[in-house]
């Protein structure tokens, strides 16, 4: 035999054990790491599931217990069926009646059904009781039957439904809609970016055998196991500020809310709630309308909760300090447009620090005109406004800060008190939390990481979008703030601790142009503790009737929401 048979010989093996090298690889791939998703669907094709349906689970944090709350997941539900084809009690009209009466639906589109004489399985009635399965089982009536479908379950109901949004359909089947079940929709269902060719020859053949591919299927598998999501929202702040949002938005007989708790040293979201609000397991029973999240896709005029804001631009160019005065006489002319404090009220001579603990307009525009409509418009940009914050949830809308790009300098003086200008939930917030971190904005975020197979972990990562404003200024301002609640708020006070806030009472455009004079929106925004902030609060009303000013309604809900933090993070007091 020549030395080249003998080469030829060895290269034959050395391929036979690469092959087979890769087929152990493959096998072991099939039946460990990817045992999971196949065993579960061959449970689900035993059971005689009509839709499998393999999609990640979500979890809410909850550290009282040190365990992750199951707040969307794939649940088996019951279903009734027919084969119209094999239906011999068409015409009996006492039997169509009992199978409508069990599943509470229509008869007429019971007997249509029934009347197609279709060959295929339809459904009449999804998400069945257990009485109703039982009773339809018990009719025993040739052709219905019960069969099961993997379908998207939410244990919480309401709790978090505008972060978590629900399954439904779009025009290439299932697919996630709003909130996080949309936007990280390919996670959820494990969906790949794209579909990858596949490789011909003897190396596609070592290619495809490595990656699983068929090539008779025509393509790469397009689906991976799905990846769960861990949220940011914590169950147990979040529950507790629906529940206060809820009472109060009754208190006042108001149209609805908002409320927003964020961590301002990472950006990441506690709580995000709604109200009203909707049940993602039966989201077909409510209005489109609410299934936004409107603390990213609804904006407001934020009133003179913007004050702080026009204020941290004065103390950051070191045009005012905390002490500069001013006297105030009641208006400001510009061109043709008189501007005047609400309730006309005339205040005379007053510091910067009382400007915002006496909530004065012409004061606001005192330090807009110190600082110039260039700086204003710059330092307004800078501070996320006018822009979409990048949080991690769909829709989220850019505000509106147009008017200042009019070069009208009426536009400019109305921003400085929160007129003229719209602004989202989210963005307020954010600005608030770059007050209390030291002047750092940051990204809001509401997911902490994605869990994929075998464990490996996605991490959100805090990140800096902006430095807007120094830390001698966010140092000023918070001690600012405190005195706005020292001085304005009892109801928000706190005994012991050091409470940082400011409300706004925000007129609605008519759409002629004007204002409506009977009804506004109140917002109240706050941190504690007031000089080394650990969480930061928004809450906003719309259409409070009764009541005028966001000071007087929503001062007792912000103090408890406050007290609750406090007590939940167990943060020592800051005051004797």
């Amino acid at each position: 035999m020549s030395k080249h048979d003998n080469f030829r010989i060895n290269i034959f093996f050395v391929l036979v054990l690469i092959v087979s090298g890769l087929i152990l690889y493959r096998l072991f791939i099939l039946s460990y790491i990817r045992h999971s998703v196949y065993s579960r669907t061959a449970a689900a094709q035993r059971d005689n599931i009509t839709n499998i349906l393999a999609r990640g689970n979500i979890y809410l944090k909850d550290p009282t217990s040190n365990n992750l709350f199951l707040a969307a997941t794939n649940k088996k539900f019951p279903l009734a069926y027919v084969v119209p084809a094999k239906i011999d009690w068409k015409t009996d009209g006492e039997k169509i009646s009992r199978v409508a009466d069990i599943l509470k639906t229509d008869k007429d589109r019971i007997l249509n059904t029934i009347q197609s004489g279709q060959n295929s399985s339809k459904v009449l009635a999804r998400r069945l009781e257990t009485n109703q399965v039982e009773q339809i089982k018990g009719l025993n009536l040739r052709g219905l039957g019960i069969s099961y479908e993997t379908d998207r379950f939410y244990p919480g109901q309401e709790l978090a439904s505008n972060v978590m949004g629900f399954l439904g359909y779009d025009l290439n089947g299932r697919s996630g809609q709003y909130g996080i079940e949309s936007y990280y929709d390919n996670d959820l269902f494990g969906k790949t970016a794209a579909k990858a060719p596949i490789a011909t020859g003897a190396v596609g053949f070592i290619k495809n055998l490595i990656s699983g591919s068929n090539s008779l299927s025509g393509g790469n598998n397009t689906f991976n196991r799905p990846s769960d999501i861990v949220l940011t929202i914590d169950k147990n702040i979040q529950a507790y500020t629906e529940d206060k949002l809820e009472s109060v938005l009754k208190k006042w007989d108001a149209r609805g809310g908002t409320i927003i708790v964020q961590d301002p040293n990472t950006g990441k979201i506690l709580a995000m709630a709604d109200k009203p609000t909707f049940d993602p397991n039966n989201y077909s029973d409510y209005p489109t309308a609410l299934f936004l999240n409107k603390g990213v896709q609804e904006v407001f005029e934020p009133g003179s909760s913007y004050k702080p804001i026009t204020m941290a631009m004065g103390l950051d160019l070191a045009k005012v300090t905390p002490q500069t005065t001013f006297t105030d006489e009641g208006f400001i002319k510009a061109a043709e447009y008189t501007i005047r404090n609400f309730s006309n009220k005339v205040f005379g001579l007053q510091t910067m620090s009382q400007v915002l603990e006496k909530s004065i307009n012409t004061g606001a525009m005192f330090v807009e005109n110190s600082v110039g409509d260039d700086n204003f418009l710059n330092y307004t940009i800078n501070t996320g406004f006018g822009q979409r914050t990048g949080i991690d949830l769909p829709g989220e809308v850019n505000g509106d800060i147009t008017n200042l790009y009019s070069g009208r300098k009426i536009n400019y003086l109305t921003a400085s008190f929160g007129q003229g200008i719209a602004v989202t939930p989210i963005q307020l917030i954010n600005a608030y939390s770059a007050i209390a971190n030291g002047g750092k904005l940051m990204r809001p975020y509401v997911v902490e990481k994605i869990v994929k197979e075998g464990g490996e972990e996605t991490v959100t990562k805090p990140e800096i979008i902006s430095i807007p404003f120094s830390k001698k200024t966010s140092d000023k301002l918070k001690t600012m703030l405190v005195g706005v609640v020292d001085n304005g708020f009892d109801k928000a006070k706190i005994k012991g601790y050091d409470i940082a806030g400011k409300t706004g009472t925000a007129q609605i455009p008519d759409g002629k142009g004007g204002y409506d004079e009977k009804e506004f929106i109140h917002d109240f925004l706050g941190f504690a503790p007031g000089l080394d902030p650990k969480f930061v609060i928004l809450i906003k009303m719309d259409r409070p009737k009764g009541i005028q000013f966001a000071a007087d309604s929503l001062s007792p809900t912000f103090r408890e929401v406050a007290q609750f933090l406090i007590n939940y993070y167990k943060i020592p007091p800051t005051r004797k």
